[in-house]
């Protein structure tokens, strides 16, 4: 059954202007937690050079994606597969030359996000390719926005190991992996699209 994500309507233009800036040429997209799959449904529509291989840990995450695979008319969408970004030794990956993830960080774990950056250390690291991230960031010396703190006061008292992320503790673990940040675009809503290479 298709899953339907407001926010992805929103945000998915915005961040498709990003991803023509950060993306290669040609080669895969490992989109983690892809969630209902409009997003990466959207951007393989746009970006028919490159393929889209959706992922999420979620069964029924899964059901929306294929509902929305079985819809799309293109070739270069991959069946979805079942991915853990907490596991990154189980991702049966058959490689990545971009990863993409979509309001992850502050709705996981935080062994998710170290999860991740370990998993794309396998397959983008000292390649210069990216991983782009979007969503809520707190940042030292930029103030919060209202709306961002009441947004992480609900995660938190729906789930104790949820809430925005200082976008510094991401660069941190970003750099214990040989990432740096190489770009943030400030989006609409008070998020952000950051991008961290690993050359």
């Amino acid at each position: 059954m298709k899953k339907h994500a407001p926010a992805a309507m929103r945000n998915r233009d915005p961040i498709a202007a990003v991803l023509h800036q950060e993306l290669p040429e040609s080669g895969t997209v490992l989109e983690i937690a892809s969630g209902s799959g409009e997003h990466i449904v959207h951007f393989a529509h746009l970006f028919g050079n490159l393929d889209w291989q959706p992922s999420d840990p979620d069964a029924e995450a899964i059901a929306s994606i294929l509902a929305y695979l079985n819809e799309y008319d293109g070739t270069n969408l991959r069946m979805p597969m079942v991915l853990d970004a907490a596991s990154p030794a189980s991702w049966e990956v058959r490689g990545a030359d971009a990863i993409l993830c979509i309001n992850m960080i502050h709705i996981s774990p935080w062994e998710a996000t170290l999860g991740l950056f370990e998993g794309a250390a396998r397959f983008l690291g000292g390649r210069n390719l990216p991983l782009i991230l979007y969503g809520p960031y707190i940042e030292q010396g930029v103030e919060t926005a209202p709306s961002n703190i009441e947004f992480d006061e609900s995660l938190r008292s729906r789930n104790g190991q949820w809430g925005l992320r200082q976008l510094e503790d991401v660069d941190a673990v970003a750099a214990s992996h040989g990432f740096a940040r190489t770009a943030r675009h400030a989006m609409p809503t008070n998020n952000l699209t950051v991008v961290y290479r690993a050359g």
